[in-house]
């Protein structure tokens, strides 16, 4: 059962749905977006900033605000809701010290008149940073990519039903699984044409010696197989560049695999940031082990729930 409210002041619509409701979520740098179209009768109104929440089956989904509304000449209304984490597009500077993500996130909330949840300590406190002129979203990023170099765990913020919400994406999986059954169909690309590079060439200018410094780390049999595929990039003196060229190689002397899935029978607990068991015979790789759902789209229509998942994780990116 799909419930659809809107309040306007201390009016409460359940507005004539036409045709389909649509959710996404990805895992950073977007909010989380909810789209459907009501007929317009003489009985709504309804405004830009209005709350908009949407419950399936008793479980709250989304909450959020009307920011977009579209009318055509047959009194269709098309309406475009955020959660709260649209206003994380908001630019500011920020210059803080010894604070946790989670801090951060609660400063940023408290300033901006938002609510908040359970933001889990993350035990890694940044000692200090300047953000001068960036987005919310890339100011928090920066601060959850700090943690997770430090404490090698990842974070995910996201908007639970009206309460920014900060948790460790381990804490985040779920029992469900799609396997060759549950998925329509899926993509499946495998390339060296992106983020695939199997040699690596750092220069450093030392002022002191007047000598550029050249540190270089490569793969012999996969330039064979593929040719030279060069990243290049000058560093500072600050960095160890044999160590950091050999790190880079590491990281990208591999194919790119991306896996996205199309009509799985859909499952209103599956939002970005979550990990769900994936098992599918890809052809030249059997998947078989939790994947980490870095984007999704729920189509609710009439009986119907299918989903559109982005995946990342086990050799996948995203």
């Amino acid at each position: 059962m799909i419930e659809l409210l809107i309040q306007n002041g201390s009016n409460i619509y359940q507005p004539i749905v036409e045709d389909e409701i649509k959710w996404e979520t990805e895992r950073k740098g977007q909010p989380g977006k909810l789209t459907f179209s009501v007929v317009k009768d003489s009985i709504i109104n309804f405004q830009e900033g209005n709350a908009v929440s949407f419950k399936v089956d008793g479980v709250k989904v989304f909450y959020g605000f009307v920011f977009k509304k579209e009318r055509d000449k047959g009194n269709t209304i098309s309406v475009t809701a955020y959660d709260q984490l649209r206003y994380f597009k908001n630019k500011d500077t920020y210059v803080y010290t010894n604070k946790t993500a989670g801090e951060l996130i609660q400063m940023i909330a408290d300033d901006f008149n938002l609510n908040t949840g359970t933001l889990e300590n993350t035990g890694f406190k940044i000692a200090s940073r300047v953000e001068d002129n960036k987005s919310l979203f890339d100011i928090v990023q920066t601060a959850l990519d700090l943690t997770l170099q430090s404490k090698k765990k990842m974070y995910v913020l996201y908007d639970d039903f009206g309460k920014l919400t900060l948790k460790n994406v381990e804490s985040l999986k779920l029992s469900m699984m799609i396997d060759d059954e549950a998925a329509e169909n899926y993509k499946y690309t495998s390339s060296i044409d992106g983020e695939t590079y199997n040699k690596i060439k750092l220069s450093y200018e030392n002022e002191e010696t007047g000598v550029r410094e050249i540190y270089i780390s490569q793969d012999s049999s996969n330039i064979n197989n593929w040719g030279v595929l060069q990243y290049f990039e000058t560093i500072d003196e600050k960095v160890n560049g044999k160590a950091k060229a050999d790190a880079l190689l590491q990281l990208y002397n591999k194919k790119t695999r991306n896996l996205t899935i199309s009509n799985a029978f859909g499952d209103a607990r599956v939002r970005a940031g979550c990990s769900i068991p994936i098992k599918l015979n890809l052809g030249d790789v059997n998947v078989q082990n939790f994947m980490l759902v870095e984007k999704v789209q729920h189509t609710f229509k009439q009986d119907e729930h299918m989903m559109n998942l982005t995946l990342r994780g086990g050799g996948f990116i995203a």
